[in-house]
Order: structure tokens, then sequence, then C-alpha cells
């Protein structure tokens, strides 16, 4: 009989094919002089009007699936995952294997590039088709206008169309809790560098668009087009704007400068409501419509994300490493489960009220029931900045916001039977929560993978961070369970420093307020359920307005006199209307669950902090190891320091011998690149990878 959980992704799958075959169909000669006529003589009631047949090919389906997804998170999550079967995703490893590593772009792996292709070819299909229709038809704009003049405008005007397509996939990535990208096996950090490739690909055909219409109008002596805001047609400066405003987005996105100059990247990137605005003023409701569901999906993860980011975290410890490594312990509450590898995105009000910056979570939510810790990295002004609060001796509270956890939701990485963990600098991160995780399963008599951890550090300072490894709050005398190796190099220093010039490890206790609460999910322990309840409720409450203002307001004032109503007011009632609804219905939710919640954070406050057990000392760092527990001497057993070295990489890698190894790797771009390269060719089909990338 098949489970429930594989006949929703079947659904899922079929609409989503569907879905993909209306944007192949829609530049066709069918759709236009077949489908059109019919579909609107059908759909475009008195209530919804010319938008209907988009809202019901192109909105539609996608708002389906994001409600379907929920449904398939909430079945899927409620099973325990079978972490013995490293043959249930043997088929799809060959579709992982990279095959393009190169800068700008990164690695690719083999099912990107074909998706890659198919998306390109997606749009050659569709220009070819709507370059081919409309020089069939071609249309003179001025009295005495040149065949060539005409086909230069209907370029231009169809590479518009073109940057819609893109614009129609790019809120995808950046919905973090998104109910659709896990049904593909993504999650929103590991998708982003579709957005980027999404939103610079816009960005050009956008630009091309825009310089296009302006060589037209100078061409054709019709410049003061630019000028022109229709009240029955597409708004020529809405236009303008938008393009101004995308470019000023644009320009600090690229990598070299979104490095150099973050905030300005930062603080530019959320001008993306304004040009939303403008862009939808500019393409009218229809057009709209194709690009509605990916913006109504990211508006509710946003509001949501605002409702959760407004309540103080409960910071619990800090634990500074003379690294300037800190690592920030936060309560949570227990139902609040989350895989390794996980991010939370943190704002300290003191430091700056509008900055968000996302963290690794290094802890495990099976081992640590009530709390959740980040490693935080001093690195640019901001961390510099929080570094120098938490060392401050003075400091007893700090107020802190955060938003999430986000991550994958499944442990994929435990089928394996040997996992190769690649490390540079920080990038440790992420491999922290995994070994925390293993060192659980190595207690529940359960398949755990042979694990070797390759890290690479600047100087013998930054061994500090392996401490990391055993929470701050105690961790299991079993961990000798797991079969472990440490090979630790240190890049830039040929011995051990001095005794006397090594800082010692220090741990802080912050006092709670009243204000403080525990992380806890965001709509309780059925999340998933309450977010397609949701999705699904704010989409009809959005339909059943829009019916009636077109139904009893635009449309009796079109009727019922020679006047139309203007195309911008129409877009602004759509805009208003999916944002007032996305807000009610939202916000409702998450009140509602907050009121059923308030006992039990009460409840919570109410227990005592756990007290941190672990030394001032370290473990590695240092001549004098602690070896008086089983934790530590096991760990130190495990580890290997090596001076002066950089790690052989491709060496390590081929002496894995065992038939089925993960390589996960988090660090620089170029020991990625490296790692993705050794794997990719070919001479070791054992090895399987993994890049863990939150550079973007």
């Amino acid at each position: 009989m098949m489970r429930s959980p594989t006949l929703v992704k079947i659904i899922f799958l079929l609409v989503f094919v569907g879905w993909l075959m209306v944007w192949i169909l829609l530049p066709t000669k069918v759709y236009r002089n077949t489908w059109t006529p019919q579909l609107k003589q059908k759909l475009n009631s008195t209530y919804f009007r010319e938008q209907g047949t988009n809202l019901l090919l192109f909105t539609f389906p996608v708002v389906f699936m994001g409600a379907l997804g929920c449904i398939y998170l909430h079945l899927h999550l409620k099973k325990p995952e079978n972490l013995s079967s490293s043959q249930s995703r043997g088929r799809l490893r060959l579709l992982r294997r990279p095959v393009l590593v190169m800068s700008p772009i990164g690695i690719v792996t083999s099912m990107e590039l074909i998706f890659a292709v198919m998306f390109g070819a997606l749009l050659i299909w569709s220009l070819s088709n709507y370059l081919h229709t409309s020089f069939e038809h071609l249309h003179m704009h001025k009295e005495g206008e040149k065949v060539w003049e005409a086909k230069f405008r209907s370029v231009s005007l169809r590479v518009g169309y073109i940057g819609n397509i893109c614009w129609a996939f790019l809120f995808f990535p950046v919905t973090r809790a998104s109910s659709i990208l896990p049904l593909v096996g993504l999650t929103s950090e590991s998708s982003i560098k579709y957005h980027v490739w999404l939103g610079h690909l816009s960005m050009l055909l956008f630009a091309l668009h825009t310089i296009g219409f302006f060589i037209y109008w100078a061409i054709t002596d019709q410049m003061k087009e630019s000028l022109e805001w229709s009240k029955t047609y597409v708004s020529n400066v809405a236009g303008v704007i938008a393009s101004s405003i995308a470019l000023a987005m644009w320009v600090p996105s690229f990598p070299r400068l979104r490095r150099k100059m973050f905030e300005l990247f930062f603080y530019t990137h959320h001008l993306y409501t304004l040009y939303i605005l403008f862009y939808a003023i500019h393409v009218g409701v229809e057009y709209l419509c194709m690009i509605a569901p990916g913006i109504f999906l990211f508006l509710v993860d946003r509001h949501l994300r605002f409702l959760q980011s407004r309540q103080n975290a409960r910071l619990l410890s800090a634990r500074i490493l003379p690294s300037a490594v800190v690592e920030l312990n936060f309560s949570k509450t227990p139902d609040l489960l989350y895989n390794p590898s996980s991010m939370v995105y943190i704002n300290v009000p003191k430091i700056s009220k509008l900055q968000w910056h996302p963290f690794t979570v290094i802890s495990s939510c099976n081992m640590e029931k009530d709390i959740l810790s980040v490693a935080i990295k001093t690195e640019g002004s901001w961390t510099n900045k929080l570094y120098q609060q938490l060392s401050s001796s003075a400091l007893d509270h700090l107020n802190v916001s955060v938003e999430g956890p986000y991550g994958p939701t499944t442990s994929h990485f435990l089928r394996y039977e040997e996992l190769v963990l690649v490390s540079g600098g920080s990038g440790i991160t992420p491999f922290i929560s995994i070994i925390r995780e293993l060192i659980f399963q190595s207690q529940q008599e359960s398949h755990v993978p042979r694990v070797l951890l390759v890290c690479a550090f600047k100087n013998y300072v930054d061994l500090t961070m392996l401490d990391l490894m055993l929470s701050v709050f105690g961790s299991s005398d079993q961990i000798s369970n797991l079969r472990f190796q440490i090979e630790a190099y240190i890049t830039r220093e040929k011995e051990e420093p001095p005794i006397d010039s090594q800082k010692p490890i220090q741990t802080k206790r912050f006092k709670p307020t009243l204000s403080d609460t525990p992380i806890s999910v965001v709509l309780g322990p059925n999340n998933w359920l309450w977010l397609g309840a949701i999705i699904s409720s704010s989409f009809l409450m959005f339909l059943l307005l829009l019916g009636i203002i077109t139904r009893y307001y635009i449309y009796p004032i079109e009727n019922n006199s020679d006047d139309v109503y203007h195309w911008t007011f129409k877009v602004l009632w759509f805009m208003f209307l999916l944002f007032a609804v996305v807000c009610v219905c939202s916000s409702a939710v998450f009140l509602w669950w907050r009121r059923q919640n308030t006992l039990e954070s009460k409840q919570i406050m109410n227990v005592e902090v756990p007290t941190p057990t672990t030394s001032q000392g370290s473990w590695i760092y240092g001549s004098e190891r602690e070896l008086e527990s089983l934790p530590h001497q096991s760990l130190v057993q495990a580890t290997n320091v090596h001076f002066g070295a950089r790690p052989d990489l491709k060496k390590i890698l081929f002496d894995c011998k065992g038939k089925d190894v993960g390589v996960l790797v988090c660090g620089p771009r170029n020991m990625r690149h490296e790692v993705a390269r050794i794997c990719a060719s070919g001479l070791a089909d054992n090895l399987h990878f993994e890049s863990i990338s939150f550079t973007w």
C-alpha cells in the first residue's frame, strides 16, 4: 500500500510538471490562438476580469504545492528516519557529483547542470517563439516607422518577458521556511546560489530591455514616452524607476563589492520592496499573477520571521575563546527540533537594530534538549562589536533576537559508512553540530559512520574551536563509542607557542529578564500544518476579497461609464490585498499559538538553568591537556596536530577505503573547489561530495 508521504509527493510532482508545461506553452501560437480565447471566455468573469486566467494557471498551482508541501513535511517528520538505508539515495548520488568547478559560478553538480540547461532551453524556447509570433504580426507604433525599428522594439519587449520568467522563480530560494524546497531535496541555504544566478540573469535581461527601449525611443524621436504614466496600459515611468532601483541593488551584489562593503549590500538589497511595487505597476495585474506565487510564499515566511523576531531570546551564557570565537548558549523549548548544519539569524539591538547575521547552530537538539548554541567568529565590524560587548565584565544581560533555526529536514549524512569532514577556519562550525549528533547516535546502538575530521587553522590559538565539540553544559561519558579521528593543521606556525602567552577560555553567565523567552517553534509542534493552514486561508481570503473588490467596485465603474479604472490602482489593490491577508492570517495563528504557549514558557523560565561544567582550560590548546574526564581523554587521544603544513587533501581522500564515504567540506572557496575536483575526478568512486557553504 502506498504511504501517505509518497502519495503527496506524487501529487506534488504532477502539479509541478503541469505548471511547467503552462510556461512552455505560454509563448506558442496554440496558447495564444486556442487556449487564450477559450480561457478568457470561461475564467475572465466579472469577479476577476483579465487576471482570472493567470490566477488559475500560474498562481493557484504554486500555492497548492506550498500547502501540499506542508502536509508532506508534517507526515514525513512524524515518522522516524531510517538512517541505515545507505542504498536509498544511491541512484541520485551520480547526479550529485560535481561536474563543473569554476569561479564565479562555484561548484555545479550534474543535477544542477541538467536543470540549468533545461531552464536555459525554456528561456531560448520562449524568446524564439515570442519573436516568431510577433514578427509574423508586426505592429507599427508610429506612422512612418521602419520595419527594423519595429522589430528592434519587439525584441526589447520580449527580452523583458524572458526576465519575467526568471522572476517567477526568484523568491523560492530565499523563502527560509519553504515547504517546496525540501520536496526537491533543497534548503534555503543550499539553494541561495540559485537566487544569485537568477538575480544576475534577470537584471541583465531587464537592463537589455530598458536600454533597448531607450534606444528605440531615441531613434524614433519618442523620448517623451519614457515619462508616460498610462492610465490604461504599461506605465513606462514606473519601469524606469524600477530599473533605477534594480541598478542600485544589483551593483553592490557583485561578490567583490559585497565582501568589501557588506553593509551597503545589506541595506540596498532591502530596496526590493520598492522594486516589486514599481515593477508590478509597470507590468500590470495579468503579468503580476505569474510572479505573485513566489512573492506570496515569501511574504508569509517573512511576516512569520518578523513576528518571531519581536521577542527577546533567553541568552544563558557565552563561552569566549582566545581565538576570538564566541559560543552563545540560548534556552529553547524541548519541542524545537532541528538537524545538524542548521542556521539561525541573530540581531543584537545594542549593536544594530536593523542588521541580522546568519550563524551555524553547533548544538544537537537530541543531546541538548533545552539548549541551542551558536558559534560566532570575529571577522567583521558587527562581530567585533559583539565580541567587545561580551568581553565586558560589567555585562550581565544582553538583548538578542533570533530567527530560525532553518536547515535540512533529514540527517542523511548518517547513512554513510564513513564521513570525511574537511574544514578551514570557522568552516568547522557546521561539523561541530554533526559531531555532537554522532556522539548522541553512538549511544543509541544505531549505525554511526566512522569520522575523520580534517581541519586547517591559521594559528595555534584557533585550536580552541575544537573545544566547542563538547558542550559547556556537559557531555556524555560514552563519547568513546564514536570512531573518531582529528587531523588538525596549523598553517602559519611551526611550533606550539609558550604556555605563558596562552589565554584561558572564559565562560560568562547572564541573568534572564521577564521579557526573555526560550527559542521555540514559530507555530508550535504542528508547525508545518499551521503553515499550510496560513497559506491556504490567506490565498482563499485573497481571492474572496479580490473578487468582491473587482465585482462590486471596479466593474461598475468600467461598465457604467466610458471611463476605465486606472491601471495603477488595479495593481495597488492587488498588492494591498495580498499583503493584508498574509499579515492578518499569519498574525492570528501566531498570536493564538503564543497564547497557548505562554504557560509553558513561564514554567521553563522557572526551571533552574544548567550550570556550565567544563573547566576554564582547554583540552587541546596548551601543553597541559585535560585528561581527568573520559570525554576529554577520548578527544585528545584522537587528535593529531601538524604544524607549518597544509593538508594533502588528495592523499587523505584517496586513502579512504570505505565503500561509501561521504565528503563534506566547509571553508574557503579554494578549499571547497579543490575537494570538489578530487571527488569529481572519477579516480575514487567511493567518494560522495557535499558542500556546505555559508559565504554566498
